[in-house]
């Protein structure tokens, strides 16, 4: 399979401008292409912020020279966050860390280990589980790992339903590109099934991901020449208890390697009823600010896994699509954001009350992760992990604004 990735490289071997966008060479996500096209069209707005246009060799981690171990508390920092906060709901997390100086690391968190419902926040955890499982096959072999995520294509089958997340797709024959649900004919390759996770959020390929960790890992290396056939087979016969531990297995032994415990961030299972009529739940997934904070704490030091998956996982969080709630205040615009966010909400009976979209009465969950690196003179890099449960209210406001003073409480 490696020599097949090998002649795709050889017939384009052009220079790489942009990452992800004309990443399309380096990954085969169609999406990419697209983007590029557009891009390189000088007649057509791509509506990409300029932040979202660095070079491939420009993503980098930021503490690889970062030997010390989690920070002290600065006060000072704590003391800027309180004032932000204070006239805000008492319903709100936070924790930033300031890494621009890895020498003379500042962080600071409000209220940082109360757990959350972290909703799609916990997708990071599916695509840990899938680099750690193949990583447990190939070693540091980036090239036989990258090979398998390029070429390995695989069906959505029942783990995609239901979803209302659509993913992107490219035609490049004709070239058309659209947005749709995900359909149980759909056949994707890895790293297309992780872009439509991260880029998009689609539950159904977070079930996608996760489902192919659980067969990379039963399967060996085998798995990169199995049948859709027999992989199917391998789920329907390996039994629902079985699976259910092993997943619970897998996503915690990799978030344990990075010192993160069950009680600070934890996936309880699937994101689909469709996976769960085969994987059922085994718990509730959980978040704190500080629990998100030490995996991208661990991912700046090329901790996750090794140095190569971090930065692969980091390339993956790199936006390059519409930005919304935390990563779409304007201050960002000319700064590169890699960036998951999450939501989850319900209602409850309640007199008067008006249902609306993000505003449950039951709960109403809204998480954003954000490394942001500065592209002005201070060059400055930060994180934030920020979480809310505001009850009957649409929190994105409140979360835009937050975005803008963290940013100039960090520039002070």
């Amino acid at each position: 399979m490696k020599y097949i990735l090998l002649s795709i490289g050889l017939l384009f071997s052009t220079t790489i401008y942009t990452y992800p966008i004309d990443g399309y060479q380096y990954t085969g996500i169609d999406r990419l292409l697209y983007q590029y096209k557009v891009m390189q069209d000088s007649t057509v707005d791509t509506k990409l912020d300029k932040g979202a246009l660095l070079n491939l060799t420009d993503i980098k981690l930021n503490l690889l020279k970062n030997k010390s171990s989690w920070p002290e508390e600065d006060r000072n920092l704590e003391k800027k966050l309180q004032n932000i906060f204070r006239y805000l709901e008492p319903e709100y997390s936070v924790s930033v860390m300031d890494i621009t100086n890895p020498n003379n690391i500042r962080y600071a968190g409000l209220k940082e280990n109360v757990g959350y419902q972290p909703g799609s926040v916990a997708k990071i955890i599916a695509a840990m589980g899938l680099f750690d499982a193949l990583y447990k096959v190939y070693g540091d072999n980036w090239e036989d790992i990258r090979a398998v995520l390029y070429n390995r294509k695989v069906r959505g089958n029942e783990f995609v339903v239901y979803d209302h997340h659509t993913i992107p797709i490219y035609d490049i024959k004709q070239n058309k590109y659209y947005k749709r649900k995900a359909e149980e004919s759909d056949v994707f390759s890895l790293y297309e099934w992780l872009d439509h996770m991260f880029s998009k959020s689609n539950n159904g390929a977070a079930s996608i991901v996760m489902r192919e960790m659980l067969l990379v890992h039963i399967m060996d290396d085998y798995y990169e020449c199995a049948t859709q056939q027999e992989m199917d087979m391998v789920i329907e016969n390996s039994g629902k208890a079985v699976l259910s531990n092993l997943t619970e297995d897998l996503t915690n032994c990799v978030l344990e390697s990075v010192d993160i415990d069950g009680d600070e961030y934890r996936l309880g299972g699937f994101f689909t009823s469709g996976a769960e009529k085969y994987v059922p739940r085994r718990g509730g997934s959980i978040g704190t600010t500080k629990g998100l904070m030490k995996f991208m704490f661990a991912l700046e030091s090329g901790q996750v896994i090794n140095e190569r998956i971090s930065l692969e996982i980091k390339r993956l969080m790199y936006l390059t699509d519409r930005r919304i709630r935390y990563a779409s205040s304007n201050s960002l615009n000319d700064d590169a954001v890699y960036f998951k966010s999450g939501s989850l909400y319900s209602f409850k009976p309640e007199p008067g009350f008006v249902k609306k979209n993000y505003a449950g009465n039951r709960y109403n969950y809204m998480n954003s992760i954000a490394i942001i690196e500065k592209q002005d003179s201070t060059q400055r890099k930060y994180m934030v992990a920020l979480m809310s449960n505001v009850l009957r209210k649409n929190s994105v406001g409140e979360h835009l604004a937050l975005a803008k003073r963290i940013d100039d409480m960090l520039s002070e």
